[in-house]
Order: C-alpha cells, then sequence, then structure tokens
C-alpha cells in the first residue's frame, strides 16, 4: 500500500460527504421558529383598580334598608322570644292541642317577619344589578350589607328551626 492512495481515497470520502450536505431541503418537516401559541402570555391580566365615587343617593337607599333590617331583626328576636316559650310550654303536647297550634301560630309569624329580613336581600340584590346594569362598578358598601343581612337571614331560619324541634311533629 502506497501512500499515495490514501490523499485520493480521502479527496473521494469529502466528496461524497459533501454532496450530502448540499442535497435540497425538505419542505416536509417544520418550522423550528416559535410558533404564535408559544408567544402568547398565559399570567393574568391585571384588573384596573377602578375607584368608586360615593353616590349619594345608594348610600340614603343602604341606611333605610339597614334601618329595614335592623328593624326586622329587634322584631324578629322578640318574636322568637315569645315563640320558643310557647314551644316550651307545649312540649310534649298532642298535635292539635290549644298549646301545640298557639305555638305553631308564633312560628308562622316567625316566617312572615323572616320575609322582611329577605326582601331587603332582594332590594340589595336589585340594587346591585341596577348599578351593573347601568356600567357603574361594584360598590363595597352594598356587598356588605348585604352579608350583614343574609348573615341575619341565616341566623333567623337557624332559630326557627330549634323552636320547631321542640314541637311534636305535624
Amino acid at each position: 500500500m502506497t501512500y499515495r492512495s490514501a490523499p485520493s481515497h480521502l479527496l473521494f470520502l469529502s466528496l461524497f460527504l459533501a454532496g450530502g450536505c448540499a442535497a435540497p431541503r425538505a419542505a416536509t418537516f417544520p418550522s423550528l421558529l416559535p410558533r404564535p401559541i408559544e408567544s402568547r402570555s398565559d399570567a393574568e391580566p391585571v384588573a384596573p383598580v377602578t375607584i368608586v365615587e360615593p353616590d349619594p343617593a345608594t348610600d340614603a337607599t343602604l341606611v333605610d334598608l339597614q334601618k329595614t333590617i335592623d328593624t326586622a331583626g329587634t322584631t324578629f328576636d322578640a318574636a322568637a322570644d315569645t315563640a320558643d316559650r310557647l314551644a316550651r310550654a307545649a312540649h310534649g303536647d298532642a298535635v292539635g292541642s290549644d298549646r301545640w297550634i298557639t305555638a305553631q301560630t308564633a312560628l308562622g309569624q316567625l316566617d312572615g317577619l323572616r320575609a322582611t329580613t329577605s326582601s331587603a336581600i332582594t332590594d340589595l340584590d336589585e340594587l346591585a344589578l341596577t348599578r351593573a346594569a347601568s356600567g357603574k362598578p361594584d360598590y363595597p358598601a352594598i356587598a356588605t350589607l348585604r352579608q350583614t343581612a343574609q348573615a341575619a337571614l341565616d341566623s333567623q331560619a337557624a332559630r326557627i328551626q330549634t323552636i320547631q324541634a321542640r314541637l311534636t311533629p305535624a
């Protein structure tokens, strides 16, 4: 073997490999550039902070509704004490007895008083919806009063159930 044939083999091999590099680019391969979906952000958008301007008409309505809720709560508590006393007296009495009927009547009055609180919650919801429909931002005082009213309504419902449990079921 002579040293002359090695360069000719290397020349042939390098031409052969260079020919593979010069092959036309296949159009079936996908691009490695970022796709549009890869350039978007998945971060939560930052909501602009809206400053709620005082609304005297809404504030006046809220004061009236607060008074209604407070009055309904006071009236309910007094009537619930009476109904509780009557239910304790009728505990164990037969269905349809005079004391049982009197206690049931008192419970019926409690449902009517609880409806006042429920009506106030409906008025608060309507007030919030009216503001939203007119494009105004949420009014925090409405949400706060609604939470207070809902807590009062839940408390009243629990009190009625407690009193009802003392009576013989019909």
